[in-house]
């Protein structure tokens, strides 16, 4: 049975929860669903709550309206001295939490994305953008310092090239060269969006929940250059000894879909 999270405050993001697949929907529609310190909290204790939950298998995180996120509110930027670890290293925490997450995540990009929503972006695993939608990352206009595992996701993911694109120059981009550099894995026009997403949430959904989170694990240790050959033996040891394998060998054999425990 799924934990009932805490009723968010208002405007703060809404998490659901349906079928093993969760969902985040970020929730100021009319400043482009931008980001204050009570989202980010907000954000922490959601994604808290589904790594807490084993019956979770997936997580699709979205915005309400036509933009998916304007980035971190510049008016809570100095914020600290009212709630300790706010601002950008808050913003920060958030995001990497978000990368940490088990299960595998499909960031559902119904409209335009800026600032540090980049980054809240490129923690997901998929991506699925919609045309017409832009993507601009202005720190450098801003006199800002991007922190370092924002700028470590920008050259894991899109190399190096492109995150100095990005970053330095500062320059709006729109959907169609977004695919192209690799930070949308799917563009879509966007009555196709939902569709689109449930093909991928599917795809998910019907893998081994074991072989899933140890893959994703290892696939995000790698890419930072972090991994410890033993540790992903371990996962891949788990794995082989557990019932989902055997459970998915004898589904081949048999023809039929796989009945996963996560086991």
């Amino acid at each position: 049975m799924n934990p009932t999270p805490a009723p968010p405050a208002a405007g703060t993001p809404q998490l659901s929860l349906h079928d093993g697949r969760a969902t985040i929907t970020l929730n100021r529609p009319a400043h482009h669903n931008r980001l204050h310190v009570d989202d980010l909290l907000a954000l922490q204790h959601h994604i808290a709550t589904l790594q807490a939950d084993p019956g979770v298998r997936l997580l699709v995180l979205t915005g309400s309206g036509r933009s998916f996120c304007s980035g971190f509110h510049l008016g809570d930027f100095d914020r600290q001295p009212d709630a300790p670890g706010a601002g950008p290293r808050l913003f920060e925490e958030t995001v990497d939490a978000l990368e940490a997450l088990a299960v595998p995540s499909i960031c559902r990009l119904n409209g335009s994305v800026f600032g540090g929503a980049t980054d809240l972006a490129l923690a997901c695993d998929f991506r699925v953008g919609v045309a017409g939608m832009q993507l601009r990352m202005p720190a450098a206009r801003l006199g800002l310092h991007y922190y370092p595992s924002g700028l470590r996701r920008y050259v894991s993911r899109l190399g190096l090239a492109a995150a100095k694109r990005l970053f330095l120059l500062a320059e709006a981009v729109d959907a169609d060269e977004l695919h192209n550099l690799g930070f949308l894995d799917r563009l879509v026009p966007p009555a196709q969006l939902d569709a689109t997403v449930q093909t991928l949430a599917d795809a998910l959904a019907a893998g081994a929940p074991l072989a899933l989170r140890g893959m994703k694990q290892s696939l995000d240790e790698i890419a930072r250059g972090e991994f410890h050959l033993s540790a992903l033996r371990e996962r891949e040891a788990l794995c082989a000894a557990s019932a989902d394998l055997q459970e998915g060998r004898a589904a081949m054999a048999e023809k039929r879909a796989p009945r996963f425990s996560g086991r």
